[in-house]
């Protein structure tokens, strides 16, 4: 058999991704892709001048977030510069809503005209609930492939769970976690009424005396535990998550969650916001009200812990399942990109 000559030889497809590199971009990306850099952030790709100038060393463009420091008229400024550069651009839409900044704001004109200009340049458009599809057809006009969020990380050998225990992870107490008291407050009531105890975590960091004395008084007073922790990655939330019956989740206003993927692969049964798609994630989770408009529902959030402690425990994870899953998403973007690339070369 005679080799191949080298110019005959299919190039593995460059995809610059937006963000670089994620867990979730760890787990989509297909093995015989090259991802091209550089790491930074905010990501260089994102300026018109460089997507210009390094035109020619991707195949692929595929955003999935890290553009809310974007104005508008720099967004759009950008997506001409995608036309002009005859870079096809793939999205995957995975926040319908606007994430908060740092300073707590929230900017819903400026998300939807991003996602506007965004979605009229993109060759390809992906998502990861139907709910999410039908609302990107219904706002914009445009058919989104849904795809499967996929496991993050296997559990952890030996890690058991308590029963009834319910964990709150409030992480760095940032803009996204709201009335981190009646979050609390109403957590502990539900765990107390379905038979439970609650443990509340917080970010090392964080200065609980001057940031959430209360916290540190309920614990005093035996009413709770407080733990301090913020793991490395997947691999150790989804030890974390092991330990729990329950585990509720603070930040509202996500179309969709790697939270609750995480509780799917630890086997933990996830309470979290209704207003956006977490819920069609997967079937074993419990709702409550939490969202930017109407602010927290406790009496849903106590009623929903409740419920999560009371129902029969989720099913064992179906770990082969898992990793077909995993690698059925990877199939399937390896398939976008090599569409969307091969419709680029010149006739």
């Amino acid at each position: 058999m005679s080799a191949v000559p080298e110019a005959r030889r299919p190039r593995p497809v460059r995809v610059a991704t937006v963000p670089f590199a994620t867990p979730y971009l760890d787990a989509v990306l297909p093995a015989g892709v090259v991802r091209v850099g550089p790491e930074a952030s905010p990501s260089p790709w994102l300026d018109a001048d460089h997507l210009l100038a390094h035109a020619a060393d991707v195949d692929v463009l595929h955003l999935h977030g890290g553009f809310d420091h974007l104005t508008v008229p720099e967004m759009e400024a950008w997506t001409a510069a995608v036309r002009r550069s005859g870079v096809p651009l793939v999205v995957t839409v995975h926040d319908l809503l606007p994430r908060e900044s740092a300073e707590g704001t929230l900017l819903p004109a400026r998300h939807r005209n991003h996602l506007r200009a965004l979605l009229a340049t993109a060759e390809v458009v992906l998502t990861l609930t139907p709910g999410a599809a039908d609302e990107i057809a219904d706002r914009f006009g445009r058919t989104a492939i849904v795809v499967a969020h996929p496991s993050l990380a296997p559990p952890t050998p030996g890690v058991g769970r308590e029963t009834r225990l319910v964990g709150l992870h409030l992480g760095r107490l940032g803009p996204q976690v709201h009335d981190p008291l009646g979050l609390v407050r109403a957590t502990l009531s539900g765990a107390v009424s379905g038979g439970g105890r609650l443990r509340v975590d917080v970010h090392p960091d964080v200065d609980l005396a001057a940031r959430l004395p209360e916290l540190l008084e309920l614990a005093e007073g035996g009413q709770l535990e407080v733990a301090r922790s913020w793991e490395a990655g997947p691999a150790g939330w989804v030890r974390h998550l092991q330990e729990l019956h329950v585990s509720v989740l603070p930040w509202w206003g996500g179309s969709h969650s790697d939270w609750v993927e995480l509780c799917r692969d630890a086997g933990t049964r996830a309470v979290v916001p209704a207003g956006g798609w977490q819920g069609q994630q997967w079937s074993d989770v419990v709702l409550y009200g939490n969202d930017p408009r109407a602010g927290l529902d406790g009496a849903s959030l106590t009623s929903a812990v409740v419920a999560a402690l009371t129902r029969p425990a989720p099913g064992r994870v179906d770990h082969a399942w898992r990793s077909e899953q995993r690698a059925a998403v990877r199939r399937l973007h390896a398939q976008v990109y090599e569409q969307v690339a091969a419709d680029q070369v010149p006739a």
